[in-house]
């Protein structure tokens, strides 16, 4: 089997055991955490460029970009691709920025151990009645390729962090 995972910021990534097998193990992934920095280029223009959040000074209240590039390195199309986001405990998800053309995105609030789409989700408040959580509790987001993805194919999802 032939996976590549890189961690990032404490960004697990996981693919199902089917996507595993249906694929002979080509599937490769690679995770990317970057912040935007606003620099002057060679014209003298301000521009927004993505740094490695690794290599930037990254302080509470800075937004984290994370994405996971995948790619089927295989000589078969791979089937049931699900890759696992968990959102780093010292952050929280910013509503909306979860991305990835032809998956289902679901998110968590309970580490994984559950996904649905947020109007789905439930908590239990203080009072111990349930209550829809917001966005600052999910834990986790998965995106499940809607269709295989056939040998050379390749794609990412990204979503976004802010730290607290």
């Amino acid at each position: 089997m032939r996976k590549k995972i890189l961690s990032v910021l404490s960004m697990l990534l996981f693919l199902s055991p089917q996507a595993m097998a249906a694929g002979q193990g080509a599937i490769e992934l690679k995770s990317a955490a970057e912040v935007e920095v606003t620099i002057k280029n060679d014209k003298g223009e301000m521009e927004v460029k993505r740094v490695e959040a690794a290599k930037a000074n990254v302080t509470p209240g800075d937004a984290v970009i994370f994405t996971t590039y995948y790619s089927n390195n295989g000589q078969e199309p791979a089937s049931d691709i699900v890759i696992n986001n968990p959102v780093p405990e010292h952050m929280f998800y910013i509503d909306g920025t979860a991305a990835g053309s032809g998956t289902k995105i679901e998110f968590s609030v309970d580490k994984g151990k559950s996904f649905d789409v947020p109007d789905k989700l439930k908590i239990k408040g203080v009072d111990g009645k349930e209550k829809s959580p917001g966005p600052a509790a999910y834990t986790n987001i998965r995106w499940t390729l809607s269709k295989p993805l056939p040998p050379e194919g390749k794609g990412s999802v990204s979503f976004r962090a802010k730290v607290k």
